[in-house]
């Protein structure tokens, strides 16, 4: 899952424009500045394209932090 987290932390530092930004699985919302709905919808979007999946309303929904997203994403395309 390192390997996920990478990624996924790349595609937060392009969304929250930080290059200094650094997530762990226990990030949430409430730990970046700016992180409102709006930057979640981009932020989901983006990640959506990077691993080439698509998020279901109830996973949206479910995500508490970042970990919650990385869980998704591994079940959607096993390990990456």
């Amino acid at each position: 899952m390192n390997g996920i987290l990478e990624r996924v932390n790349n595609v937060f530092k392009i969304v929250f424009n930080d290059e200094n930004l650094v997530v762990t699985e226990k990030t949430c919302s409430d730990d970046i500045e700016g992180w409102d709905s709006l930057q979640h919808i981009n932020l989901l979007a983006m990640l959506e394209k990077e691993f080439h999946i698509e998020f279901d309303i109830d996973q949206i929904i479910s995500f508490e932090n970042v970990g919650d997203m990385i869980k998704a994403i591994d079940s959607m395309n096993g390990s990456i």
